[in-house]
């Protein structure tokens, strides 16, 4: 699944907002809808969309509904980066087929570091 981190210019201040939002090792996220497929994103990961690309990850823990009749998507506190990917911006979440998810950036190439701005840019001159 994706959504988009609003108002976070960059990696480290996306990082900084789930830092300060965690609790418990956990972070809510408000939504109005229920996904119809809830039960096979538990387990699976939370994409974060920021300046039209795909920075980071964290996993969905589940789903508790709220007293305002709103929907908490629960997810590990945990902010994983991943290969900076071009996604265009859209309105609450989407869902992301496996087969596109990005994969971790676990590798030491520092892809994974660069601003999504300079990423788009090398992305688009096929230099990365």
């Amino acid at each position: 699944m994706t959504r988009v981190a609003v108002g976070c210019a960059d990696y480290p201040a996306l990082s900084a907002r789930i830092a300060e939002r965690s609790e418990g090792g956990e972070f809510r996220i408000a939504t109005k809808m229920r996904p119809k497929r809830a039960d096979e994103l538990i387990g699976g990961g939370l994409y974060f969309n920021v300046r039209h690309t795909l920075v980071a990850r964290v996993e969905i823990l589940r789903f508790e509904d709220r007293a305002d009749g709103r929907l908490d998507i629960v997810c590990a506190g945990v902010l994983e980066r991943v290969h900076p990917q071009p996604k265009r911006a859209h309105q609450g979440w989407r869902y992301l087929a496996d087969a596109d998810a990005p994969k971790a950036a676990d590798d030491a190439s520092g892809i994974a570091a660069l601003p999504p701005e300079l990423y788009r840019e090398l992305a688009g001159l096929m230099l990365i």
